[in-house]
């Protein structure tokens, strides 16, 4: 079965532009269009396409949170943005929004095609230059630095597990624990680093070398 594909941006030549690179790509089909966000979640409820690539800035919803309603209420579509901007604030948000991947618009076709079947799969995609501007203001976030070496075994298991993009119920079946003992964990990592989020501790951790660029770049893989 071909990778079923939405594309939404408000520029009708990039949209269609991509539409017809699909065309011509063996294993990928373009199911639908849309020129704003909102047309965006509705064909994407109604359609559930495999992938749905997002602009970030657009009409009457953006990207950003056409991808929240998408995730929420679509969760097996995988979401690409797809932005001409890597500014921190699109960056952070995007991810904080849970999308699977985000690009840029100057992206190469097999490069683009590539990230498309990475995330069908489970994988994130995420531009390295965009990773590194989070990073940089993630180090710089705090007055006092965290002590990453506070963490403990059990919970450097479940950061490397949440970097990989498991969810809680994934982790605690890995690691043969409850739920509730994971978010435990995920509530003292988030202190000990001090972060707010699975994706600012997962992003700090890379940052000092607590994983590699392997376990923020593979979601999903047990």
């Amino acid at each position: 079965m071909p990778i079923r594909i939405l594309v939404a941006d408000d520029h009708p030549l990039f949209r269609e532009g991509l539409c017809r690179l699909f065309k011509d790509e063996e294993g990928l089909e373009c199911v639908a269009m849309a020129e704003d966000g909102e047309e965006a979640v509705r064909l994407t409820e109604e359609l559930e396409p495999d992938v749905a690539i997002l602009d970030v800035n657009m009409p009457k919803l953006t990207g950003i949170d056409a991808a929240r309603q998408i995730k929420k209420n679509c969760p097996n579509t995988a979401v690409l943005m797809l932005s001409a901007y890597k500014y921190n604030h699109y960056v952070i948000t995007s991810i904080q929004a849970g999308v699977d991947g985000y690009l840029l618009k100057n992206t190469p076709r097999a490069e683009l095609i590539e990230a498309i079947r990475m995330i069908k799969s489970g994988k994130g995609i995420f531009n390295i230059d965009a990773i590194s501007k989070v990073l940089h203001r993630i180090s710089g976030a705090n007055g006092t630095k965290p002590n990453a070496k506070e963490l403990r075994k059990r919970e450097l298991e479940v950061l490397k597990l949440a970097a990989r993009g498991l969810s809680n119920k994934q982790i605690s079946t890995e690691l043969n624990i409850t739920d509730n003992t994971v978010g435990t964990h995920l509530v003292n990592i988030f202190r000990k680093l001090g972060v707010e989020s699975r994706t600012e501790a997962a992003l700090y951790a890379l940052k000092e070398g607590l994983i590699t660029i392997d376990d923020i770049a593979v979601k999903g893989e047990t």
